[in-house]
């Protein structure tokens, strides 16, 4: 009997999402989406929805969508054309045996909509691969379950995998060291930062192997123990980049940004970057290279966040240069390293 022919392998490349556009109406819409998921805000449906939608919501849109307005490009979102970017290139370099798609966890294009792409092409199989390097349940885990939420609907389901974590990948490493050692060629910097997105500390807890994770010397080294730990992850990308810009650990920073609520009510991963940085200056650290290895494409949370407001505060308290390095975006090493891990699942 011959063998049944093969069909295209499908990709799922997947990012965090962005509001269709900076207006308050999007930008609420998206934050509505966001703030709503139970993998990002983990308490009871029926007190996140109200507080959420009732208050933080509307509270915090206008002023998101201002900060959005400064982000946004002529091209839209650089979240999502970079997203679009890599795309492409990286079905450029697979192949015809493969069809990629490209979709958000949170608003357009949708999860769904780049799915029933890959559906109605017939593919043999989806490899999905989730943009976020250090796997979190906030991100990576909200993926993979609306991934299996909308499937489950199929009536066929076809074979599925997905690529959870790539922290240490080799490609990953070193597209960000090449590009900080082109910013390390142009100026000369008294101390390197590692910002990385914060989680509440209690997301790690919940998620450690046998009580492992104890916030502290654990993530020393990477292991069996907490390789899905994402603060352990984030040490660990920060180790391998150190090595191969050839600094020591004490000539690197690892912090965490972005978080939501205080330290007294809620804490979360620390130390926190916005705090790191203001003694800086008095310590004789006037010059800081700031990476976020957290984010494989230029966002708010970069460009705004790490590049200009803690640029501001660094000079506030007496720093002289703050220099972010860009996102890995459609870098082409980065691109490489995309598709070496699609071949190897």
């Amino acid at each position: 009997m011959p063998a049944p022919s093969k069909g295209r392998i499908g990709v799922l490349l997947v990012n965090l999402g962005t509001p269709d556009s900076p207006q308050t109406g999007d930008v609420r819409r998206y934050l509505n989406e966001f703030l709503t998921d139970g993998r990002v805000v983990d308490m009871p449906a029926a007190i996140r929805y109200p507080l959420f939608q009732g208050l933080v919501v509307p509270l915090r849109a206008p002023k998101s969508a201002k900060i959005y307005q400064q982000l946004w490009t002529d091209r839209g979102s650089p979240l999502l054309f970079h997203g679009l970017d890599l795309q492409k290139l990286v079905q450029e370099q697979l192949g015809s045996d493969y069809l990629v798609a490209f979709g958000m966890r949170y608003q357009n294009p949708s999860i769904e909509k780049a799915l029933n792409e890959l559906r109605e092409a017939a593919v043999e199989r989806i490899i999905v691969l989730p943009l976020f390097p250090q796997y979190a349940a906030a991100s990576t885990g909200s993926v993979q379950e609306k991934v299996m939420e909308l499937v489950s609907k199929w009536w066929v389901v076809p074979s599925i995998s997905f690529i959870s974590t790539f922290a240490n990948d080799p490609g990953f490493i070193a597209t960000i060291v090449d590009l900080g050692k082109q910013e390390m060629a142009k100026h000369d910097y008294d101390h390197i930062v590692f910002s990385y997105h914060g989680i509440p500390e209690r997301h790690v807890l919940k998620g450690s192997h046998n009580g492992y994770c104890k916030l502290g010397n654990c993530c020393n080294s990477y292991n069996k123990n907490n390789r899905y730990c994402y603060r352990a992850q984030c040490f660990e990308t920060s180790r391998l980049v150190a090595q191969g810009l050839g600094i020591t650990p004490e000539q690197y920073t690892v912090s965490f940004q972005s978080r939501l609520q205080s330290r007294l009510r809620d804490p979360w991963l620390q130390p926190y970057t916005d705090e790191v940085l203001k003694p800086f200056p008095a310590k004789g650290i006037k010059n800081v290279l700031a990476f976020s290895p957290a984010f494989v494409a230029d966002c708010l949370e970069t460009t705004i966040e790490v590049g200009e407001e803690f640029k501001e505060l660094f000079e506030e308290a007496g720093g002289e240069h703050w220099q972010l390095v860009p996102s890995l975006n459609t870098h082409p090493t980065w691109v490489q390293a995309v598709v070496d891990m699609i071949h190897r699942n």
